[in-house]
C-alpha cells in the first residue's frame, strides 16, 4: 500500500477544481440565495404556529365559519405554503440554475469527450 494518491486517468474531470470554479461557485450563491430565506421564512411560521397551538388556544379555538377555526385554517395553511415554496423553488430552479447547471455539464462533457 502506498500513501501517494494514484495518478488520474487521461481525461479525468478535476471535480475539485470544477466546484472552486467561479460559474459553479455563481451557481451556489444563486441557489443559497433563494433556499435560505425561504427556509427561514417557513421555520419561523411553524414554530409560530405550533407556538399559538400550545399557548394561544384561545385564538386557535375561535370559530371562522362553522366549525372551522383560526388553528384549522393555519393548519391548511402550512400544507399550502409547502406546495407554493416548492412550486416557487421549480420555477426558480428551471429559470436561473437550471440554464447555469446545463452550461457546466455541457463543458465537463466537451472536455471528458475531447480528452
Amino acid at each position: 500500500m502506498s500513501d501517494h494518491p494514484t495518478a488520474e486517468p487521461a481525461g479525468a474531470i478535476d471535480y475539485v477544481a470544477v466546484e472552486e470554479s467561479p460559474r459553479f461557485q455563481e451557481l451556489k450563491k444563486t441557489q443559497r440565495s433563494f433556499i435560505f430565506p425561504l427556509a427561514a421564512f417557513f421555520l419561523i411560521w411553524y414554530f409560530v404556529y405550533v407556538l399559538l397551538a400550545a399557548f394561544a388556544t384561545d385564538f386557535m379555538s375561535q370559530r371562522v365559519w362553522g366549525d372551522i377555526t383560526v388553528g384549522l385554517l393555519m393548519g391548511l395553511g402550512q400544507f399550502v405554503t409547502t406546495f407554493a415554496i416548492t412550486m416557487g423553488y421549480v420555477a426558480f430552479a428551471n429559470r436561473k440554475l437550471d440554464p447555469i447547471a446545463t452550461e457546466i455539464r455541457e463543458e465537463l462533457e466537451k472536455a471528458q469527450a475531447d480528452a
